[in-house]
């Protein structure tokens, strides 16, 4: 059982984190790991439909990303809006922290923003003078390994062609590689997981056991979950769709529809009941979402595996290529 934090990491130049998406989103490489041979092919993502079978279902995670990334009027003060707790008032995080303890004050749009609580994990509980909707005006919240400011083409490339429920601040990145025809060739069903604050948080204790997932709230619905039991095998598109389907409870094996949130910390050697074939993307070295496609696919053959997408030049991250372990 390997739960050590450094069994998690592989080096990674930084040329081979994607900064763009690629011009049609369909055009990703795909790289094709098969557990019971342990052996590798190297594919392209429009040829996902080739691997499937009749009676094969698509989960995929219908979440929408909202411009969640504010900056004061001075631009000394960068907000990520997490969520609306109240009147007035919300849960976020800021940059540089140092510049708002609790009493400190600045202003977006000309609204006075003022930080009434710290929370133990260092968002703010800020209130605004004005009941207005911080996400009109926003910029969608690009993960700071992508280096830039986000731009008109992210608003909607760092979106799926399918996002419907509001709520994300990070996409569910394996969604992204999926077009409206290629999507409506392979039977599929939507479930939403609003992507939090947890994307962002590092693992910080070295026995990752200790590590303590922010909750994040998922809902199924009933035509979801009845598409779902009936399928033969169940394909989650990224990590978000994996929690939700393992996280979710079922009444006699059967899955029913809900709603409620999820902590779920998946790494080795965790069993999967609900998930038989994994769509995912490439991830960052010693995240969450390394050890949960770890559990999945194997430590060393995933290991094994990246080490070869490293040589073979595939593009790495949330606009990255994408992986599909059989």
């Amino acid at each position: 059982m390997r739960t050590q934090l450094s069994d998690y990491d592989y080096p990674l130049s930084q040329e081979l984190i994607a900064k763009r998406p690629l011009p049609r989103r369909e055009d990703s490489r795909m790289m094709v790991l098969h557990r019971d041979s342990q052996t590798i092919e190297h594919r392209q993502f429009r040829e996902l439909k080739t691997f499937l079978h009749r009676g094969d279902l698509l989960v995929l995670n219908n979440t929408r990303v909202l411009a969640a990334r504010r900056f004061s009027c001075d631009e000394t003060i960068e907000f990520l809006f997490l969520e609306r707790v109240g009147p007035g008032r919300w849960k976020c995080l800021v940059k540089p922290g140092r510049k708002m303890r609790v009493g400190a004050t600045s202003a977006i749009d000309n609204v006075v923003v003022r930080v009434e609580e710290i929370l133990p994990e260092g968002e703010r509980i800020v209130s605004l003078d004005e009941d207005v909707d911080l996400y009109s005006g926003g910029s969608m919240p690009l993960p700071p390994y992508i280096g830039r400011e986000s731009d008109l083409e992210d608003e909607m490339r760092y979106q799926t062609i399918f996002a419907q429920a509001p709520g994300a601040i990070a996409a569910p990145t394996a969604g992204l590689h999926f077009t409206e025809e290629i999507l409506n060739q392979i039977p599929h069903a939507f479930v939403t997981l609003h992507v939090g604050i947890g994307t962002f948080r590092p693992v910080r204790s070295e026995d990752i056991t200790g590590h303590r997932m922010h909750p994040e709230r998922f809902s199924i619905s009933i035509q979801a979950a009845n598409e779902i039991n009936r399928a033969k095998r169940v394909v989650a598109v990224g990590t978000t769709a994996v929690r939700v389907l393992e996280s979710a409870e079922r009444e006699n094996g059967t899955l029913i529809a809900q709603s409620g949130s999820t902590g779920l910390f998946i790494y080795p050697p965790y069993q999967f009941r609900h998930v038989d074939i994994l769509f995912t993307n490439f991830h960052l070295p010693r995240s969450t979402l390394l050890m949960l496609v770890s559990a999945f696919a194997g430590r060393e053959f995933l290991l094994r595996a990246y080490k070869e997408a490293i040589r073979k030049e595939y593009r790495f991250y949330s606009y990255g290529d994408c992986m599909l372990i059989l």
